[in-house]
């Protein structure tokens, strides 16, 4: 049921990717939704009991996000009269570098998209629980490096290994908590590397007034 990247990138909907990105995070409830759904297919009941409201508020917020193609429906079932709706996250499948070449450029800014709107909306939703702040351990930092070329590859394969070594990492947990049966808790990693939109004559690091030290 859910569009493929060929039908989310030609959109009836008449907005950008990005516009629908930004309408899809411009709602509390929308955020909430977003997040819920990236766990897994709900319907809009489950939903509303979860968030804690109305079913109609949530089938409004839904209605938005189905029309900007924000989510997908998995599967519809037939309850008694009527069609139940079962809703998930847009699915995001690993792409190589062969697969992304291959692809359009519209169709590499829907992913791209999907991909800020889901990471953005875990963000924002561990903000307003307070996640952000209550959890010593936690890491959050930005700021922009001003690299040559080969910077620039040097600062990407990092970035991979950094995120194959987050898979190790999980792998041991899980192996440890098979033994402990300690509980899981769940931890959200991202990671950015992109051009910035604007050029910066300097980098933050030359200037200690524009620099988003870590915490």
């Amino acid at each position: 049921m859910g569009a493929t990247t060929e039908e989310t990138a030609g959109s009836l909907t008449g907005k950008s990717i990005e516009e629908r990105v930004g309408t899809a995070l411009g709602h509390r409830i929308r955020v909430e939704v977003l997040a819920i759904l990236n766990e897994g297919v709900h319907t809009a009941d489950e939903l509303a009991d979860i968030i804690g409201e109305s079913r109609q508020t949530i089938h409004h917020h839904l209605k938005v996000l189905l029309h900007d193609e924000s989510i997908e429906i998995a599967k519809i079932e037939r309850r008694r009269n009527a069609n139940l709706h079962f809703y998930r996250a847009i699915h995001m499948p690993s792409f190589d570098e062969e697969k992304l070449k291959a692809m359009t450029s519209e169709e590499r800014q829907v992913i791209a998209g999907l991909i800020v709107q889901h990471c953005t909306a875990e963000i924002i939703a561990a903000l307003g629980s307070g996640k952000l702040s209550d959890d010593p351990m936690v890491v959050l930092a930005w700021r922009w490096f001003n690299l040559d070329e080969q910077g620039r590859r040097e600062l990407s394969a990092e970035q991979e290994r950094l995120w194959e070594r987050a898979g190790e990492i999980e792998a041991d947990s899980t192996n440890r908590r098979a033994l402990s049966g300690e509980d899981a808790t769940s931890y959200i990693v991202a990671q950015w590397g992109f051009e910035r939109a604007r050029r910066s004559p300097e980098s933050p690091s030359a200037n200690p007034d524009k620099c988003a030290d870590p915490f």
